[in-house]
C-alpha cells in the first residue's frame, strides 16, 4: 500500500492545528483533526451536564410520595452519627485506662474493624486496622484502640491522615518507645463510581519511634499482622 505525504502543517489554519495525509491507493482522502475531536467530545460533556443540572428542581421537589417524606431527616441523622468524631477527644475514651505496667515487649491488636466516609465523595471506604505499640512502663486497655478507631474515624477523610492520626494520637497518650499502624480498605469510590474496580484495596501505614527508626522492630510488627490471616 503506497502512501504519500502530502502536506503537513504544523502551525494554525483557522484557529486549529491540522495534519493532512492522503492515501493513493483507491481510498478516500483522510483528514485527522484531533482539535476537532476534543471539542466535538467537550462539547457533548457540557451538554450532559447541563441536562443533568436541568433535572435537579425536579428530582429535589419529588418529595410526594410517602417513601421520599423522611429521608432528609434520615439522612441529617445518618450524616451527624457518621461524623461524630469530630466531637470526641482521645482524653473523653480514655479516662482512667491506662496503667502503670512493667511490660516492655511489642502489643498488637489487629483486625478493627473500621468505617468511614472519604471526603472528596461522601462515600464509604471500610477494611481494618492493626496497631502495635511498645510500651514504656505504661498500657492501655485493648478495647480503647477500638474507640480512638473509632473517633478519627467517624469523620469526613482520607485513609492517609486517618493512619497517622490514629498514630499520633496513641503516642500523645502514652509516651511509648513507638507506635505503628497498618489500615486495609476498600473505597466505594473506587467501587461505586469512576474506575469501578471491585477488588481493589488501598495499605497505608504509619511507624513512629522505633517503628520508624528500627528495621527489625517493624518487620516484627509487619510479620505478626499477617501471620494467622
Amino acid at each position: 500500500m503506497e502512501y504519500q505525504k502530502a502536506a503537513e502543517l504544523n502551525g494554525l489554519c483557522n484557529g486549529k492545528i491540522v495534519t493532512e495525509y492522503l492515501c493513493r491507493n483507491g481510498f478516500s482522502e483522510l483528514t485527522v483533526d484531533t482539535k476537532k475531536v476534543a471539542v466535538q467530545h467537550k462539547n457533548e460533556t457540557s451538554r450532559k451536564e447541563a441536562e443533568d443540572e436541568s433535572r435537579l428542581p425536579a428530582l429535589e421537589a419529588n418529595t410526594d410520595r410517602q417513601g421520599l417524606l423522611k429521608p432528609p431527616l434520615r439522612a441529617a441523622k445518618a450524616m451527624q452519627f457518621l461524623t461524630k468524631g469530630y466531637h470526641e477527644t482521645i482524653y473523653d475514651v480514655l479516662n482512667d485506662a491506662i496503667f502503670d505496667e512493667d511490660h516492655e515487649e511489642l502489643v498488637i491488636v489487629k483486625d478493627i474493624d473500621m468505617f468511614s466516609l472519604c471526603e472528596h465523595h461522601l462515600v464509604p471506604f471500610f477494611g481494618k486496622v492493626h496497631i502495635g505499640y511498645l510500651p514504656s512502663k505504661k498500657v492501655v486497655g485493648l478495647s480503647k484502640f477500638a474507640r480512638i478507631v473509632e473517633i478519627y474515624s467517624r469523620r469526613l477523610q482520607v485513609q492517609e491522615r486517618l493512619t497517622k492520626q490514629i498514630a499520633m494520637a496513641i503516642s500523645e497518650a502514652l509516651q511509648p518507645v513507638g507506635v505503628a499502624v497498618v489500615i486495609e480498605a476498600t473505597h466505594r469510590c473506587m467501587v461505586m463510581r469512576g474506575v469501578q474496580k471491585m477488588n481493589s484495596r488501598t495499605v497505608t501505614s504509619a511507624m513512629l519511634g522505633v517503628f520508624r527508626e528500627d528495621p527489625k522492630a517493624r518487620e516484627e510488627f509487619l510479620a505478626l499482622t499477617k501471620s494467622a490471616q
